[in-house]
Formats: structure tokens, C-alpha cells, sequence
């Protein structure tokens, strides 16, 4: 008798931790599948591209002060594109032009080396055929021909330049006025509910903040390319200043 409750109590035992062993092992698989949806729910949020956020980003910013911003982006890179393609249009090689106004200045005189100059784009031969076209009146005229024509010529490069500072300056400002008129916003939601709930206002400051993190951003990416744009000019107008009392040295030479 004692036999047969030590085997029934066995069994027992062994039973009831099968169960247990089968109910935590089903429980385990039963979380293991619950979090695999959920990060397979999750999944597409983290997936979301970069064009996709933005352009979220940008609904939510709304499309009064968000569309005027991106219109400065627009317009400043527009002017800028077009001021860099004519600059680097405008770049001489002002060594090998000096040299060829030279050799044509010794063989086959002024008239050569405006032919040369006259074939040649840039401001640094426009300069040169001004200064050429004056030999004849002295040196005197020639000399003020070039201070004369240098500053048209960097009136040209300098075209349009100003847009983009305006732009630079612009693109922020309206960012921080959206910030305010949204933040005004959100403390009339208070007012009205009469209550200071988080969610009442969260929506309202996140979007107030987004006009002026679009903003900022307009801003740095137009600075890069004023930054250039300027960089570029100074490059251009040193060397049409070398350029310059260089032909005045050819000029001199000549008339000796």
C-alpha cells in the first residue's frame, strides 16, 4: 500500500511538472511571438526614409510660414546656382592671357593684342581691351579706363549677390515668427480651456518650433553658398587688380 502511494505520488509530481514545464514554455513562446509582432508593427515606423520625415516634418509646420521658407530656399538657390555658373564662366587663366597680349604687343602691336583680348571671355580681358583702346590718348587715360571699367566689371560679379544675404537674413526671421505666432496659439488653447493640460499645447509648440528649425536650416545651406559665391569673387578681382598694373607695366614697355 505504501508502494502504491509512493508511486501515485510520483506520478503526481511528475505530471503536475510536465504541465508547469509545458504552461512556462507555452507562455514563453507566447511572449517571444507577442514581441515579434510588436516589433514587426514597429517595424515601418523606424523604417520611415529620410524625404518621407522631412516631408512629414513639413505638413506638420504648416503651410503658411512653411511654404514662404521654402520659397526663400528656392529662390536663394536659384540665385546662387546661376552667380556661380557665371563666375566660373568668368575665371581666366590671367598668366597665359598676359603672355599672349605680350607676344602680340611685340609682333604685331596694339591692334593684335586687342584681338586677342577680344576673343578671350572674362572680365580680366575685357579689362585689358579697354586699357588697349585707350593707348592712343596716353597713358594717363588708359590707367583711368581700367580703374573705370574694373568697377563695372565687379558691379557684374557682385550682381544679384545681395538677394541671397536678404534671403539668409529673411528665412530664420520668418522661422521665429511662425515659433511665436504658434506659441501665441497654444496659450490661447489655455486660455480657452481654462485648464494647462500637456496635450492641449504639445501640438501647438511642436509645430511653432518646426517653422524655425526649417528656417535655420534654409539659412546655414544658403550661407555655404554665399560664402563661396564671395570667395570666389574676391578671387576674381585680385586678379583683376594684378591683371591691371601688369598691363599697365606691357603698356609702358610698349611705348618705350
Amino acid at each position: 500500500m505504501k508502494r502504491l502511494f509512493s508511486i501515485l505520488a510520483i506520478t503526481g509530481m511528475m505530471v503536475f511538472g510536465t504541465a508547469n514545464a509545458t504552461t512556462i514554455a507555452s507562455t514563453t513562446t507566447t511572449t517571444t511571438v507577442a514581441t515579434t509582432i510588436t516589433q514587426d508593427d514597429a517595424a515601418p515606423a523606424e523604417t520611415l526614409g529620410f524625404h518621407q520625415e522631412l516631408k512629414k516634418r513639413f505638413i506638420e509646420g504648416g503651410p503658411g510660414f512653411m511654404g514662404i521658407v521654402l520659397l526663400c530656399l528656392i529662390l536663394g538657390l536659384a540665385i546662387a546656382i546661376e552667380r556661380i555658373i557665371f563666375l566660373n564662366l568668368s575665371t581666366t587663366n590671367t598668366k597665359k592671357l598676359t603672355q599672349e597680349v605680350e607676344d602680340a604687343l611685340a609682333s604685331g602691336g596694339v591692334e593684335a593684342a586687342k584681338e586677342v583680348c577680344r576673343n578671350t571671355k572674362g572680365p580680366v580681358a575685357s579689362i585689358y581691351y579697354q586699357g588697349l583702346d585707350r593707348t592712343d590718348e596716353g597713358l594717363d587715360a588708359a590707367e583711368k579706363a581700367v580703374v573705370a571699367y574694373g568697377g563695372v566689371q565687379m558691379g557684374q560679379l557682385e550682381k544679384n549677390v545681395s538677394w541671397i544675404s536678404l534671403f539668409i537674413a529673411l528665412a530664420p526671421m520668418l522661422g521665429f515668427m511662425g515659433t511665436v505666432i504658434g506659441m501665441i496659439q497654444a496659450f490661447d488653447k489655455i486660455e480657452a480651456a481654462g485648464d494647462m493640460q500637456p496635450s492641449l499645447v504639445a501640438g501647438g509648440i511642436k509645430v511653432a518650433l518646426l517653422t524655425t528649425v526649417f528656417g535655420l536650416v534654409v539659412a546655414i545651406i544658403l550661407q555655404i553658398f554665399y560664402n563661396y559665391i564671395i570667395a570666389k569673387i574676391d578671387s576674381i578681382v585680385n586678379n583683376m587688380e594684378d591683371a591691371s598694373i601688369t598691363l599697365m607695366d606691357l603698356l609702358i614697355r610698349h611705348k618705350k
